[in-house]
């Protein structure tokens, strides 16, 4: 599972690995005419006296940087959209991964570290590997058509040497994966011993356990230096295959000199190959010994920790049930708190639409959270036959395109969602699908009807509206809500209006006495709460169909939706 994950998150998009690649090319041009330029110079200029003839060859370097500078500009600019995807992925798992570990009751206290520090060296690195790699194959390449250009006897001399020592130096990068692994984990042993020696130095004193302490100590400190002395071997096996791959072939050339003058090569051939050597091959090797040595070996190993997380609730989304059982669930939000929810019982059976009422801080939005499995119940049990979705009051909306948003969840076509919440006029006002969203541009109401049609997409059985639609004018919270109705699944709507309550199979009262569930009608004779709240509207205009969408339905709510505050 983790290299099936790691290779996704390794693919890497095509078109900006296209425009990577390909600016690339005029990055790596004053490498491909250096030792070309330095050849002719000498031969063409300086040897036969016409120094403004080598100094046109040199000039040609000087236009191959400038050259080179739009590559680098456009090159960066790729790099950015091949990371950035990657970063975004990474930060998805440990979110969604520490939020399973919370459910299962094993609250993940690296997450935060995770989530800051080791992503961002993840990223780091991987945009330095792209780069170290990329810069290193490129110059490479560049290097290997100059001195092809150059002469077939030089080529023949420099390069197998510099191939050798570069597929040893490849050769030992399992070797130093395992070395840095080690290393780490023996680092993590000697500070869990050295943490449980130190916190207990008055009781080691006080009853003449040292030789313990020491013994207990001994061990993770010999194995720490045992994986630093195979670090140090690395850096020596490393520099030898640079010996072997950077130096080797410059010596090589120097001793060949007599014999590929007998050839035909010339003095400025030579010295051209020389010059691939020393600014194009030793650089190359140098830059890819240090990037995938040292970062790249890190990278790999954090990479693998961060992978490291549960099953996650997204991973999940695929359940065809859609059954909430809660039993003698109770919730308090402190060991001396006033239980918010008290021994509540109830069945949501799969294919429900119930709706949540009561007034301020009852606990409707807690249920809602016990529900999803955000907060564990004090007491009781919860049984969700499929992870739900939960859309709460403030709804989130992160940079990206319109369709990433929408199919954040789920990757198909998200048009029919959009269309079913009445989300169709928002999606062509800000563009189309593929229109970049800005969050704090939009309106609450528009982050609403985003994430609602989010959730309608999603492929979970299980939708929990936690007063998601209070932003909305009663008019668009009835066609979403509707919408939210007819499709197949379980429906919880914890509502702010009368009108949502009234659009439900089965409406659930919390009046802080009570938990009384029922239609319309078995609520009106045995909840008083409920029929104070009915009781309060105001009267339809005769002959018209009442209207429910405009009362206060408790203290907080007005006719436009409950605003900021939380209802």
């Amino acid at each position: 599972m983790k290299r099936e994950v790691a290779f996704g998150l390794a693919r890497l998009r095509r078109g900006p690995l296209l425009r990577f690649i390909v600016w690339s090319v005029p990055e790596a041009a004053p490498t491909a005419v250096l030792g070309f330029a330095v050849a002719h110079a000498i031969d063409d200029g300086f040897l036969r006296g016409r120094p403004e003839t080598g100094l046109i060859w040199l000039a040609l370097v000087l236009l191959a940087g400038a050259f080179s500078a739009v590559g680098s500009r456009q090159v960066l600019r790729a790099l950015g959209e091949l990371v950035e995807p990657m970063r975004d992925e990474l930060v998805g798992r440990v979110v969604h991964g520490a939020l399973g570990r919370a459910v299962s009751g094993k609250p993940d206290d690296g997450a935060v570290g995770r989530l800051t520090r080791q992503v961002e060296q993840v990223r780091d690195s991987y945009a330095g590997l792209l780069l170290t790699i990329r810069g290193s194959a490129m110059t490479v390449v560049a290097a290997t058509v100059g001195l092809l250009s150059l002469s077939r006897e030089i080529t023949l001399v420099i390069l197998p040497l510099f191939l050798l020592g570069l597929s040893a130096f490849c050769v030992s990068l399992g070797l130093a994966a395992r070395w840095q692994r080690s290393a780490a984990i023996a680092d993590e042993r000697l500070a869990s011993a050295a943490t449980t020696v130190l916190a207990g130095t008055r009781d080691v004193i006080a009853s003449g356990a040292e030789s313990r302490a020491a013994a207990m100590v001994y061990e993770p400190i010999e194995a720490q230096a045992a994986a630093e002395r195979a670090l140090a071997r690395m850096a020596m096996l490393r520099t030898g295959c640079f010996a072997v791959g950077g130096w080797l072939p410059l010596l090589a050339l120097l001793a060949a000199g007599p014999w590929l003058v007998g050839r035909g090569v010339s003095a400025g051939a030579i010295l051209g190959g020389l010059t691939y050597v020393l600014f194009g091959l030793q650089p190359a090797l140098s830059r890819l010994m240090g990037g995938l040595g040292g970062g790249g070996v890190r990278f790999v190993i954090t990479l693998g920790r961060l992978l490291d997380v549960p099953q996650t609730t997204r991973d999940r989304l695929t359940g065809h049930g859609g059954e909430l059982i809660t039993r003698e669930v109770t919730f308090a939000y402190g060991p001396h708190s006033e239980p918010v929810l008290k021994r509540l019982n109830l069945v949501i059976p799969q294919g429900d639409h119930l709706a949540v009422i009561g007034p301020s801080g009852i606990g409707k939005s807690t249920l809602a959270a016990i529900l999803c499995g955000l907060l564990r119940p004090t007491s009781g049990s919860v049984r969700l036959s499929s992870p739900p979705v939960l859309i709460p009051q403030e709804a989130y909306v992160f940079t990206g395109s319109v369709r990433e948003n929408l199919c954040y969840l789920c990757d198909s076509e998200p048009s029919s969602a959009v269309e079913a919440v009445g989300a169709s006029a928002l999606v062509e006002r800000l563009g189309g699908y593929d229109a970049m969203v800005e969050p704090s541009r939009l309106s609450a109401g528009e982050r609403q009807l985003i994430a609602l049609a989010r959730a309608y997409h999603s492929p979970s059985p299980i939708v929990v509206l936690d007063e998601a639609t209070c932003h909305l004018d009663p008019a668009a919270e009835a066609v979403a809500e509707q919408a939210f109705a007819r499709r197949r699944g379980t429906l919880v709507v914890i509502a702010h209006r009368v009108s949502s309550a009234l659009r439900a199979r089965r409406i659930l009262v919390l009046d802080g006495d009570s938990a009384v569930v029922g239609a319309h009608d078995d609520l009106l004779a045995r909840s008083p709460f409920y029929r104070d709240v009915i009781s309060s509207l105001s009267p339809a205009p005769a002959g018209s169909p009442r209207s429910l969408s405009g009362s206060r339905f408790w203290s907080g709510c007005g006719t436009d939706g409950c605003g900021p505050s939380r209802c």
